[in-house]
């Protein structure tokens, strides 16, 4: 499918018929009057597993993403999304190529299976066959893996390495699933303008977000620093771009460090929807609302207005400049 930007204010496509699930194609009408394709968000229940994941243990940790998933299923979420490295905790270092996980694996048949009653996405060390290592996300549908999302963004500065164990990811789509068009993200993308914004003009209503974000820094009221600043930039990016944003954060301690959690849902007018606590493990839940994203998209028409084609050449400009090119002739 094509990817489009959602508007609630434009014209949808008279021939809708029902697809895969019961879930309608959203035909749209884009920028200069074309159809664009989208797969329409579905009002569902989403469930945030802030767990402590155990350093190295796949079968430890695939145990409790079994037990949470049933448990999100049995209270009628249609999506649990998990942190950056549910499966293996965060600081695994030289064990990269230990517990790294390839599509094919059988540890991950039982999430497969898991994923006929609800959708789930999972963080995890990705194999390729050409033998390189990602940090990558996982969402699984239907007893297949629907999307895979490689972190693009490998901080590497204070106490992070990740350019030394891991590959960079080199794309960021939204992808239709049968709860509506969506985009994930992987901690450091977030803290890249860039990527959300793509997501967006992708045709995602929805951003998950996964992150392992150790505490630094005390504020005011003793949270940490880095929680506040995460807090505002979700904030942030939901109003900015009128869309959900999900956040996962993780907890516990590993090599020192302390995960402080705070998973949250934000609506498409940039206020919290549903509020993990600090520090401790807990299983968030949220409804997500379409008729929250037509309003937020009616009063607000920013998707609508914004001019890619001129960020696109003004891009191309500051490429230019820093190549050393040499300057447009305008005669």
């Amino acid at each position: 499918m094509q990817g489009g930007f959602w508007s609630a204010a434009v014209p949808r496509c008279a021939g809708c018929q029902e697809g895969a699930n019961g879930v309608k194609c959203a035909w749209l009408l884009g920028p200069r009057g074309r159809w664009v394709e989208g797969m329409a968000l579905r009002r569902f229940k989403i469930a945030l597993a802030q767990i402590s994941p155990a350093l190295g243990d796949l079968e430890r940790n695939l145990a409790l993403h079994e037990k949470l998933a049933r448990e999100a299923a049995s209270h009628g979420a249609g999506l649990v999304l998990f942190p950056e490295l549910s499966l293996t905790g965060y600081f695994i270092k030289d064990l990269v190529s230990s517990v790294a996980l390839r599509a094919e694996s059988p540890e991950l048949r039982p999430l497969l299976a898991l994923s006929r009653d609800v959708a789930l996405v999972v963080g995890l060390v990705e194999e390729t066959p050409d033998r390189r290592f990602y940090n990558a996300a996982l969402y699984l549908e239907g007893g297949a893996i629907r999307h895979v999302h490689r972190k693009v963004y490998l901080p590497t500065y204070g106490i992070f390495d990740e350019q030394r164990y891991f590959a960079a990811g080199d794309r960021a789509r939204a992808f239709d699933a049968a709860l509506g068009r969506m985009a994930i993200l992987v901690c450091e993308d977030l803290w890249h303008p860039a990527l959300p914004l793509l997501a967006v003009h992708d045709g995602a209503d929805l951003i998950l977000c996964i992150s392992s974000s150790p505490g630094r820094g005390l504020g005011p009221e003793g949270r940490f620093a880095n929680a506040a600043a995460w807090e505002a930039a979700n904030r942030t990016y939901a109003a900015l771009f009128t869309v959900y944003l999900a956040y996962a954060g993780r907890v516990g301690y590993e090599d020192g460090a302390c995960f402080w959690g705070g998973s949250e849902v934000i609506g498409p007018g940039g206020e919290p929807a549903a509020k993990a606590p600090y520090l401790d493990e807990a299983l968030l839940y949220a409804e997500l609302d379409p008729n929250e994203l037509r309003r937020a998209r009616i009063a607000n028409p920013l998707l609508r207005d914004e001019r890619l084609e001129l960020t696109l050449r003004e891009l191309g400009e500051l490429v230019r400049r820093r190549s050393g090119g040499s300057p447009p002739s305008h005669g």
